[in-house]
């Protein structure tokens, strides 16, 4: 996930300007972080006693609400990035990723390496 997602941004921005890339960074961030932490959870909670990962992903649910929440807020008030590019990214990055983890806990639960 985080190889995938710093090389994208590494590629799109070679057409972007500073601002833009800043932007664009700020989008994938939160969404980076956040995905690849609850992925390292969940797959440690599941190997470790399957029936806690639903608690887990639960409050891990409350958790991503509240802090995305603060986190856009706070970065479209107090570091003004460029909104389009921002809010475009950050949205394209949330949705990638948690399909990538969506995929990695179906392979988990499952047990197929494909």
């Amino acid at each position: 996930m985080v190889i995938a997602s710093v090389a994208a941004w590494l590629t799109v921005g070679l057409w972007l300007d500073d601002r833009t890339k800043v932007a664009v960074l700020l989008g994938m961030g939160a969404p980076l972080v956040v995905a690849t932490g609850t992925w390292l959870l969940a797959e440690r909670t599941y190997r470790r006693d399957p029936q806690a990962l639903t608690s887990l992903m639960i409050a891990g649910f409350l958790f991503k609400l509240v802090f995305f929440g603060l986190y856009v807020t706070a970065t479209m008030t107090l570091v003004s990035p460029s909104p389009v590019p921002f809010v475009v990214s950050f949205v394209g990055y949330f949705v990638a990723l948690y399909l990538t983890e969506a995929l990695l806990l179906r392979r988990l639960f499952t047990g197929t390496r494909a």
